[in-house]
Parts: C-alpha cells; structure tokens; sequence
C-alpha cells in the first residue's frame, strides 16, 4: 500500500511537471543594435513592428531563422521574445549558429523594467532598454524638421540606386537626424525601415531649423535587409451572393502575375499611381481582384449600369429611335445619347435617370458603384438639378484616386455587374433573374452583351486578343484614369475583365493602353495555351464613329441576339 501511495505521488508530480509550460532556454548569445534597429513580429521587413532597441544593452537571442538572417530577441528576464531584428543591425556575441531555429511570432510585449538580471550585458555605464516606437499621430517636437514639397521616395540609404522604403507626401514632416558630408542627402526618423532610418534628397524637403547644427556622416555603404516573401495584395472576390470559390494554383498565379505587371509598371500601391483589375473566370466562377478598395471616376464604364437598367425598365424591344441612341451612346460614346439614355429611365428627367441607375445597383448589393448626375455636356453650362443630389459617401477609399464625387466605380462590382449580365443570357440565371426576373429577362441581357460588342475601337481588351474575338466591353477614359470593363469570349472559356489605371492630373495613352493590352494578353494566353497570341495587336482608334449600315440597330429593334 506504502508503495503504491509513493508511485501514485510520484505520478502526480510528473504529470505537473508535463503540464507545465517550457520555458524558453538561455542559449548563451547576446546581440546589441548597431546604433538603433527595429523589431518585428516576424523575420520580415514588412511584418508588423514591434519594438526597437538602441546600443548599450545586449539582448539575449533565442531563436533564429532557418532561411533568413534575422534573429530572436528575448526579455532579458524571462527571455519572452520581444521580437525579430535583422541580424545585420545588431552586433551578436556568440556563436549565432549555435541558437535554435524559430517561427516564434511575437506580440510585442515590453521588455521587464528590471534590466539586471544576468542576461542583459551592460556595455555603458547608462544603461539603454527597449524604447517604444513613437505614435503615427506624436506632434513632431525635433530641432530639424523636413517638410515634404510633393509626393517623394523615402530610401534605405543616401542615393537613388538604393531601395525606395517608403513614400512621403506634400505635407508630410520628418524629423532629420544627420546630413551626408558627400553627397545632397538627409537622414530622417522612419520607423518603417529596418533600422529607424531613411534617407531622403534634400532638395525634396523644405527645411526648418539649422541641419548643420546636426550629426553628419559619410558612410556610403548601406545593406537592405534581406526581403522575405510576402503574400500579394491579390485576393479572392466575393460579392452578389456568389458562393465562394477557391482559387486553383494556375488561376492564383494568373492572378500574382498580372498584378506583377501593373507594380512594374508603377501602379504602386503606396504611391499616387493607382492601379486596380478584376478577373473572373465564367466556367469556374474562380474571381481574384486588387485595389478593389478604391474608387475610380467611373468615365464611360458606368454606361454598362445604365444600359442594365435600361433594360430593366424597357417593356419592350428599342424602337428606332431607342435602338439609335443606345448605339451612339454604348458604340461611339456620345456623352449626349448617354443622358437621352437616363432620360428614358427617368421618364424625361435624367437626373431621375442617374438615381434609379443608382438604385438598381444597390438593390443589387453594388453600393461603390453610382452615378447621381447626368454627364456634363457643357461645363460652363450645366443641367440644373430637378431633384435634391446627394453624393453617395461609400466605403471604399474616395480619396487617392480623385474620383468623379458624382459618377464613381469599383473594379470588382463592375465586373460582378458583368458577369450578372453573362449568368442572365447564357445560365438564365444568378442575381439580375434573382432579383429583377420579372423586369429583366435572359434575353434582354444577351442584347446588352450584345450591343457592348459592337464597340470595337481596337486597343485597350480588345488589343490583346486575336481578331476577331468578340469582347463585350465599354471603355473609357478621362484625363487622369483610363479603363476598360468586359467579358471575352474565347474558344479556351469566357472571363469578364475589368482593369482602371490612374495617375494623377494626366495619365499618358502611350502608358495605359499598352500595358491593358499586355495583361488582356497574358489572360487570353492563359485560357488559350495550345494557340497563344504572340503579341499585342493594337489598331488605330477611329477618328469618328459612323452607324450608317451597322446590323446593330435593326439587331435592338428585332429583340434578339446571337449567342
């Protein structure tokens, strides 16, 4: 009995043992910042930041990536890591191949008040803990400050050659902390970079205070972190109800490489070039966006929402005169024949018009996407509103693109608009026969594809894929946003494609309508591997548009359309 109580106590104290956390072990190595470095949660420059660390203290380091340089730092107490530094901006004692591989994320947690404990290594006599970054929001209280003159790169060291790690904007003000004895450049406190620090031309900043009052240095060498992957800002859309789809590989990678293409081309996030696209796959239903969040002007584009409800509102097929001002308004662009399109929605009022377009959007669930206002014909002359206007404040980002305040889209539900109209005609289904089956039929919605086609100006969509292709599609563009919206056909599977680019004050075609045609191309190609097009196959745009003898207005008249 004796024997089995001790066995039973001996039990007991095992299983403690086992439910006990294990702590993290001393590994013998230290690191200390080579003036300052940042911390993350992560092994990644672009991780989230977690802390910082100045010269003077060393940190134990208990973990280390397996293939990246970046090492763990722990609490120099209980050794909680407090997160990862780049190992290149600390100075390490030890041998750093000894320390365990990690994949620890840290949360950030401060490091103990009491610094004095074995583990810390006080190398001066004032002795330097982890500081807190400082607030996004602090007033800036430096004796130097650089103001920024309009939008600037913000880079790793003192010249163009090095990465940009950062974007500053007119307005924005930067503490400056040294000045280069050699060449024109200003170092700045930049939390974002791995070490605190940027460096920006400093004929870039309006300066305040005496910079040669500051450190200088002339250090000319400056080692950017190595860059980890990160995931692309590319996901998977969702939106009319659809049920979701997972991405395969091959269309996820589609998706990667076209987004690629519009950041080598500049369309960067981060800057005030703004790029967004929209591609879904009609067999499939697979659909990926970027940029899905900003809103763009929506030009031209914005006359596929009201050609739907024009449809929608229609009892039966366009009469002559209908069938001409949807032609001119859908085919050659006329701004004119668009409002006349309203007017009909509205029963003579085109602003009435605009709002019920409006409306059937969001009775859709497409609440990004508007127009309020009839198109301006004459701006020193414009239509008096005959009904109160409230511009629509949205979710999406109103702001960096400069949108038109009464005429706005968003690359993702014009494209769901579209392939809503697809799923009409061809399944005789999905959210327009959901939710106006009684107004709108499959057939209606095969003639709005079917006009679209009749656009052909041959660039943009249409300049990556063969000839003879038959793409759906309204264009348009303005002096700062170009875009184009439509579904291809193609003997490999039918997409709906929808890509707006913008730049700020004017965006140059010879920018824009070759880069659309490029990715039209790389997806064409995707669908169509066994008779790839070669090369984008851009034609001259009309100079005028003439309907005389187009088959397209008897086609409206007749009430049907060819699949």
């Amino acid at each position: 009995m004796k024997r089995l109580t001790v066995d039973l106590i001996i039990l007991s104290i095992i299983l403690i043992v086992i439910a006990l956390p294990l702590a993290a072990q001393s590994t013998g190595v230290t690191a200390e910042a080579v003036g300052q470095a940042n911390l993350r949660a992560t092994p990644d420059v672009n991780a989230t930041l977690v802390g910082a660390i100045q010269s003077g203290t060393r940190y134990p380091v208990i973990g280390r990536s397996e293939f990246y340089p970046w090492l763990l730092l722990g609490d120099p107490v209980s050794l909680a890591p407090l997160g990862w530094v780049f190992a290149e901006l600390v100075t390490a004692q030890g041998n750093v191949n000894t320390v365990p591989y990690s994949t620890v994320v840290a949360d950030g947690s401060p490091p103990t008040p009491t610094q004095s404990a074995a583990a810390v290594e006080p190398t001066t006599a004032s002795q330097v803990v982890g500081v807190a970054l400082p607030s996004p929001t602090a007033t800036l209280t430096a004796s130097v400050v650089g103001v920024v003159n309009g939008e600037i790169n913000i880079r790793f060291g003192p010249g163009a050659d090095y990465p940009r790690i950062g974007i500053g904007r007119a307005g924005d003000r930067f503490e400056v902390t040294a000045w280069h004895t050699q060449l024109p450049w200003l170092q700045i406190r930049y939390p974002d970079a791995p070490n605190g620090f940027g460096w920006v031309a400093q004929e870039l900043l309006e300066i305040e205070g005496d910079v040669f009052s500051l450190p200088s240095t002339s250090q000319t060498s400056f080692n950017l972190p190595t860059l980890t992957p990160t995931p692309q800002i590319l996901q998977s859309s969702v939106l009319l109800g659809a049920t979701p789809v997972d991405l395969s590989p091959g269309f996820e990678a589609l998706g990667n490489q076209i987004w690629n293409m519009v950041l080598e081309a500049g369309f960067e996030p981060q800057t005030s070039r703004k790029g967004a696209l929209f591609l879904k796959d009609l067999q499939t239903g697979e659909a990926v966006t970027f940029n899905n969040d900003v809103a763009f002007s929506g030009m031209s584009i914005n006359k596929i929402a009201i050609l739907t409800e024009l449809y929608n509102v229609l009892n039966s097929p366009p009469d002559n005169a209908e069938a001409i001002t949807i032609a001119n308004a859908m085919v050659c662009s006329q701004n004119t024949s668009t409002n006349d399109m309203l007017s009909i929605i509205g029963g003579g009022d085109p602003f009435v018009g605009a709002a019920d377009t409006t409306g059937f959007l969001s009775q859709l669930g497409l609440n990004r996407t508007f127009i309020v206002a009839p198109f301006v014909i004459d701006p020193e002359n414009p239509l008096v509103p005959t009904i109160p206007i409230v511009l629509p404040q949205t979710d999406a980002d109103q702001v960096s693109a400069f949108p038109d305040a009464s005429n706005q889209m968003t690359v993702d539900e014009v494209g769901w608009l579209l392939s809503g109209i697809y799923q009409c005609a061809y399944d005789t289904g999905g959210p327009i026969i959901d939710r106006f089956g009684n107004t709108l039929t499959p057939n209606e919605c095969g003639q709005i594809l079917q006009i679209m086609s009749g656009n052909t100006i041959g660039e943009l969509i249409e300049a990556g894929v063969p000839l003879g292709t038959r793409v759906a599609h309204k264009h348009g563009w303005i002096n700062d946003t170009h875009g184009d919206a439509g579904v291809v056909f193609t003997p490999g599977g039918n997409y709906v494609l929808v890509m707006t680019l913008y730049n700020p004050t004017w965006l140059d075609f010879s920018e824009s309508f070759p880069l659309i045609a490029e990715i039209s191309r790389t997806v064409y190609n995707y669908y169509n591997p066994t008779a790839p097009m070669a090369e984008v196959e851009r034609k001259e745009v009309p100079a005028e548009c003439n309907l005389l003898g187009n088959p397209l207005i008897e086609q409206m008249m007749s009430g049907t359309f060819s699949p």
